[in-house]
């Protein structure tokens, strides 16, 4: 199992190198790729994926990403309240098929993975985005990885017993350092290789250990919807680590935070 993981991950590794590399419509499809299955193992959670809601969610995010490589925001806000009359005619429709939860599942599963999950594009084709998209990363994987080697060495006191019982609070709060002294790291070599920021090293550490909270947030968040609907993975499409869903959890909370905080410190260096 470990070997299978390992081997996963890594595999994993060189193919978001690679599509993130080449960015625009390359990181774009992927990203949208990626939506589409992550919608599919969600209304499968749901017991939808094949119903008039799932396929309305799936038509939504294909018009969300075309708005995306388009570059018309300002229609993005207008596509979601449209897709919300969307699937109440549905529910007013074809009642009493479909219940209310399944009705904002429909919903929550497009504003949940499409639009958070967009936000890995939205940094890459940014000003040195090819840069800015690595903080995603110190802030997902960076701070799981350093949150759980943290939480084995020190660990005592359990953060969700009954969510994830194994981990800690000294897990989160080492995560949190990590991901803030990894951001400082990154703010280093930000200046060397992309636009140059004052205090660059500071800011980005500050960056990264706000990043670390919704990473850990999206991480229980996904672990409780399996919980509440009694399942072990959302999917089988990555062996040794489950769907879309397992893996990219934290990633999907993290980029929309990192995306306006980076925002926020380019608004304020003058950049």
């Amino acid at each position: 199992m470990f070997i299978t993981r390992l081997i996963s991950g890594i595999v994993l590794v060189i193919l978001s190198v690679i599509i993130l590399y080449f960015g625009g419509a390359v990181t774009l499809g992927a990203t949208a790729l990626l939506s589409f299955v992550g919608i599919f193992e969600l209304m499968r959670v749901y017991k939808l994926e094949e119903s008039v809601l799932a396929y309305s969610a799936y038509g939504v995010t294909f018009l969300y990403y075309i708005i995306l490589y388009f570059g018309k925001t300002g229609l993005i806000l207008p596509l979601m309240i449209v897709y919300l009359l969307l699937v109440l005619s549905v529910y007013v429709i074809a009642f009493p098929k479909f219940h209310d939860k399944e009705v904002m599942g429909a919903f929550f599963a497009f504003f949940y993975v499409s639009v958070c999950l967009s936000y890995v594009y939205q940094i890459r084709v940014a000003k040195d985005g090819g840069m800015l998209i690595i903080l995603v990363f110190i802030c997902s994987w960076g701070n799981d990885t350093l949150a759980y080697c943290t939480g084995r060495l020190f660990g005592k006191h359990k953060m969700s017993p009954v969510l994830s019982p194994k981990k800690s609070i000294e897990g989160l709060i080492g995560g949190i350092i990590g991901a803030g002294l990894l951001g400082m790291i990154f703010g280093i070599f930000f200046n060397k290789f992309a636009t140059p920021i004052k205090g660059a090293a500071l800011w980005f550490a500050l960056v990264g250990a706000i990043g670390a909270i919704p990473a850990v947030i999206g991480d229980l968040a996904a672990s409780a919807i399996k919980r509440n609907n009694e399942i072990k993975d959302y999917g089988k499409l990555i062996p040794g680590h489950g769907g879309v869903l397992d893996r990219f959890d934290s990633m999907i909370f993290t980029a929309p935070i990192i995306f306006y905080c980076v925002k926020a410190v380019m608004n304020f260096a003058g950049i």
